[in-house]
């Protein structure tokens, strides 16, 4: 078995459905190891996705164990030589990922990706550049974050993500929604880390993975990703982005980006952001009355929001001595 693919399911049985759909259209489909890992989903995930495919291993957490853990029981019991961790809410095209494999393979990467597409096949960012202590986290904040925009734009800084690869492009850090990785090197690296229950553990790992090789984004093969569709679901959130900072599921992100840069970049980088972020709360209550006032409009009409963004960035605080401590924790707040 030369490739396992794991894909982590919550209530998802649709999508992944479709997802093994699309890779079902390609000969190559037989020639992997599919791992589902079921984050207690308490539905028919299990017998709508193997009465459809039968080949699959099924596994059991026994809890909503969060993206690491579940991936990390697949890549336990993984038998192939490279893994990929891969969404259910994604679409493969043109054999991308027997494609991808043989190109992995022999090349000196230690890890990889694809361009990946939206629905409407735009392009959507599927690997990225480190800035120092995590400052592009700070670019979602309201009025907070267009400052530094303009600051960054006035000296010429270069943009973190990147939106459209090249046929080869080098990264720092790979999107979950299809992250590739040669087993060998899981071994010498380690495991995701067990901390996170969802979102940024991809790229502290991948900050890890990196001390072994490079890693890259193969621009000339391509998947869908239907972006957010699970956690959306099951948050009832009504916003799929990854910049929603207001609600509940902007607290898990908030909460997880804040673990990250303490993981990474180290206390004094974590209590920079932490710090900043409760400024620029203080600012989005000022600047929000005051823009609106200006306008004519009602002046609290932007409250709920910043209510809501105070609220998560009281979470981080809530968290602070754990963080600092970095002692293993399970930071699920969803």
């Amino acid at each position: 078995m030369l490739l396992s693919i794991i894909i982590v399911n919550y209530k998802s049985a649709q999508l992944i459905s479709e997802c093994l759909q699309s890779a079902r259209r390609f000969e190559s489909f037989i020639d992997f190891e599919w791992i589902i890992v079921d984050n207690q989903s308490n539905d028919n995930s299990k017998s709508i996705i193997t009465t459809e495919f039968p080949n699959v291993i099924w596994v059991d957490m026994g809890y909503n164990a969060g993206f690491s853990r579940a991936n990390n029981e697949g890549m336990r019991i993984a038998k192939g030589e490279v893994f990929l961790l891969l969404n259910p809410d994604t679409i493969i095209l043109e054999d991308a990922i027997n494609k991808c494999l043989h190109k992995f393979i022999p090349s000196t990467h230690i890890a990889c990706g694809v361009q990946i597409f939206n629905k409407d096949l735009s392009n959507q960012i599927s690997g990225s550049y480190f800035m120092k202590g995590g400052l592009n986290h700070l670019l979602p904040l309201p009025y907070y974050g267009f400052i530094l925009k303009q600051i960054s734009t006035l000296l010429n800084v270069k943009k973190p993500s990147i939106e459209k690869a090249s046929r080869e492009q080098f990264v720092d850090w790979i999107s979950g929604a299809y992250l590739m990785v040669k087993k060998q090197i899981v071994k010498q690296t380690g495991l995701m880390d067990e901390d996170f229950f969802l979102y940024a553990e991809e790229i502290e790992w991948c900050s890890r993975l990196a001390s072994n090789g490079t890693l890259c984004i193969y621009g000339d093969l391509h998947i869908i990703h239907l972006v957010g569709e699970t956690i959306t679901a099951s948050t009832n959130s009504n916003d799929k982005s990854y910049t929603n900072l207001f609600d509940k599921k902007g607290g898990q992100l908030i909460l997880s980006n804040h673990l990250r840069i303490r993981k990474q970049y180290g206390i004094l980088w974590f209590l920079f952001q932490l710090l900043n972020y409760t400024l620029a709360t203080l600012l989005f209550f000022i600047g929000s009355f005051t823009n609106h006032l200006f306008h004519f409009e009602n002046p609290f009409k932007d409250f709920n929001k910043a209510i809501g963004l105070a609220r998560n960035v009281k979470l981080v605080w809530a968290h602070l001595f754990i963080i600092i401590l970095n002692k293993p924790h399970f930071y699920k707040v969803l």
